[in-house]
């Protein structure tokens, strides 16, 4: 199986941590296998934790790593001046326009304590669908009609095509922030497209979006996103069988390099946070550990 481009697409709003690290090295071990080209893609449009030393920190940890990529920024600059997502923002608003046309979307004023209130599970299920308001009203966000939404089919990497039901946390997926710009699930589907991204690697903890995804890229007679290739793959886990976040800075790829660590010490790691019962010290043997 030959795949054209599959891509990194982390988000600058932290310093990257070992469950990014891992995610990259799956991509990277995948790319090798199936010959694809890899795209860094940061993805930048949460504006209010933005920072450029977090994007710094990207090209520091690859570096460090020493995993190369083809297609992307090498630095800061020119990621800020030619790469970063603000520079396609009339591609997203043209979309927005094409799903507004198509009356895919409700709009939504509930913050999430009314949400919380609303049901006790903390999911929106679509309180302000018959609701009517205005799409342009102020303080609302848009939210993709996933009422009637049957099986979603998604083209796995080893398993085939399989078939999923939206969960309720996935349902009414936002498209349009309150402030007007365009969330997470768009972007993310639009770019890949405009990249001609046709592998795409994730964690488990994203299959949600996938399937939000493949709603909005079927509704859009997106063809090359529907077609695409997923390998979901597991999360390292941290103490107490926690998700990392970026806000556990001991998890960082920068405290390690600061406590002197080298990168086979931190392929150590990764192997003993996935349990591997061989000795991974480099691409190589953390290639060996995977079962695609």
């Amino acid at each position: 199986m030959d795949f054209k481009l599959t891509r990194f697409a982390p988000t600058p709003s932290g310093f990257l941590h070992l469950g990014n690290l891992y995610s990259f090295l799956v991509t990277k071990a995948l790319a090798e296998k199936t010959g694809a080209k890899i795209l860094l893609r940061i993805d930048d449009l949460d504006r209010e934790r933005y920072k450029s030393e977090y994007v710094q920190d990207i090209f520091d940890t690859l570096e460090f790593m020493e995993i190369s990529y083809d297609v992307g920024p090498k630095t800061v600059q020119e990621f800020e001046q030619e790469w970063s997502q603000i520079h396609r923002m009339n591609n997203y608003l043209e979309v927005l326009e094409q799903i507004r046309e198509k009356k895919l979307v409700f709009a939504c004023d509930c913050t999430r304590k009314k949400i919380q209130q609303l049901d006790s599970s903390g999911y929106y299920l679509g309180h302000c669908q018959i609701r009517n308001i205005p799409l342009e009203r102020a303080e609302t966000c848009w939210r993709m009609d996933t009422f009637d939404t049957d099986f979603i089919k998604v083209k796995t990497f080893s398993e085939g095509v399989k078939s999923y039901t939206l969960p309720e946390d996935s349902a009414f997926f936002i498209v349009r922030k309150k402030d007007k710009l365009p969330a997470y699930q768009l972007t993310s589907v639009i770019d890949d497209v405009h990249y001609g991204v046709d592998l795409i690697v994730r964690g488990n903890d994203l299959l949600g979006s996938t399937l939000d995804q493949q709603i909005l890229a079927t509704s859009l007679g997106l063809t090359s996103f529907q077609e695409a290739t997923f390998h979901h793959h597991h999360l390292l886990k941290g103490p107490k069988n926690k998700k990392l976040s970026k806000s556990e800075g001991a998890t960082s790829i920068q405290f390690l390099r600061k406590e002197g660590k080298k990168p086979q010490d931190v392929y150590q790691i990764l192997g003993d946070m996935i349990g591997s019962k061989e000795l991974i010290q480099d691409l190589e043997s953390f290639k060996s550990s995977l079962s695609f």
